[in-house]
């Protein structure tokens, strides 16, 4: 029990480095001096540093187990926030983001295969709770930072985030379980998985993150310009989504124990797709925010199932499948907010929900993939 409370401990780490870099966005951008469309640029290289980092990240856990992996990234990702507020300039600040972007997601592959390799060990699921632990992280470095911030400045905030980071890391690194270090003649080359399932499986993690980061962009937008919500009320969309999904990712893993991996992911697929078609036509602005916590509910478990799907894949270690269906998943949060935004600008974002919930239709039919999970 103790190595699944340190790797959940790992998880609410990941997501409280990248909650606590929310607040610190319009300082960033106020300090450098640069436009939006460079913020974005930079942005940008955040999301490419982690999927660079993400297949040598299998990689690592191919050869030396997800554990160790788990270990280096976690205490070098402790550093990646100071150094890009510390950045005093643009360059170095694009370099800074790079490398944050990277260590954070070489984190987050091999936190996931050691939850897998902890499922195993245990022989239940973990991953939806953990993924809730990052929820939880996420929100906390959110709302305690910009107190923080306005209090002590960015650069403090940022010095006390990875004072606390590397504490909680030495914390939990210690208790890790779930060692799944190959042996010498068992260690992957560096090369591709060739099995097709497993790319349809990294398929269904994409379509599963599309929803998620089409409510969190353009959500509030959306209540504002098409159905007359308040600034306020408009907020509350991706707030009753996010809680939606918290609340059910800590009841997950039993749903799955029970019903298995498949069904689990389908019936939720469907759940969501519900929700966000109910979201595209809804007329008034309280129906959709309630879409919304519906399709929540929905989407919270889909991501994880696809997780343990990849880090289950036969014939491969977890670091190698994982890594595949992460970086492919992870894609979509590069990808499709510049894609729905220039979508939603040309014929409106009431289609666009409309289309996600054709996507997640295609993941209800494709869960027969995620069998791995179980």
């Amino acid at each position: 029990m103790r190595a699944r409370w340190a790797v959940a401990a790992l998880f609410a780490v990941n997501g409280f480095l990248i909650g606590s870099w929310a607040p610190q966005i319009p300082l960033f951008l106020a300090r450098l001096g640069i436009s939006e469309f460079t913020l974005g640029l930079l942005i940008l290289g955040f999301g490419l540093g982690a999927l660079i980092a993400m297949p040598t990240a299998g990689y690592v856990i191919g050869r030396q187990g997800s554990r160790v992996t788990v270990t280096w990234f976690s205490f070098a990702a402790a550093f990646g926030l100071i150094l890009v507020v510390a950045a005093p300039n643009v360059w170095t600040a694009a370099l800074a983001m790079v490398l944050f972007g990277g260590l954070v997601g070489g984190m987050d592959v091999s936190m996931n295969a050691n939850a897998v390799a902890v499922e195993r060990a245990l022989g239940r699921a973990i991953m939806s709770s953990s993924h809730g632990f990052w929820s939880l992280g996420g929100f906390a470095g959110g709302a305690a930072g910009g107190l923080v911030i306005e209090r002590f400045g960015p650069l403090a905030h940022a010095g006390l985030v990875t004072v606390l980071t590397l504490a909680a890391v030495m914390l939990a690194v210690s208790q890790l379980g779930g060692d799944d270090r190959p042996e010498p003649h068992e260690r992957q080359p560096l090369v591709l998985p060739r099995d097709p399932s497993l790319y349809l499986v990294g398929i269904i993690a994409l379509f599963c993150m599309v929803p998620e980061g089409a409510v969190l962009d353009w959500a509030a937008l959306y209540l504002q310009q098409e159905r007359g919500a308040s600034v306020a009320n408009a907020g509350f969309a991706f707030a009753a989504f996010s809680a939606a999904m918290a609340t059910m990712r800590f009841l997950g893993d039993r749903v799955r124990d029970r019903f298995g991996a498949v069904r689990t992911l389908r019936i939720s697929a469907l759940i969501a797709a519900v929700g966000m078609l109910g979201a595209g036509i809804a007329p008034e602005a309280w129906m959709v925010i309630a879409a919304f916590s519906f399709a929540g509910l929905g989407i919270a478990n889909t991501v994880p199932i696809a997780f343990s799907a990849g880090g289950n894949h036969p014939g491969l270690p977890p670091g190698a499948g994982m890594s595949v269906v992460t970086t492919i998943g992870y894609s979509g949060i590069l990808v499709a907010p510049s894609a729905l935004g220039f979508v939603g600008e040309h014929v409106g974002f009431a289609p666009i929900y409309v289309g996600v919930a054709a996507i997640l239709l295609l993941v209800a039919a494709l869960a027969g993939y995620a069998k791995a999970a179980d």
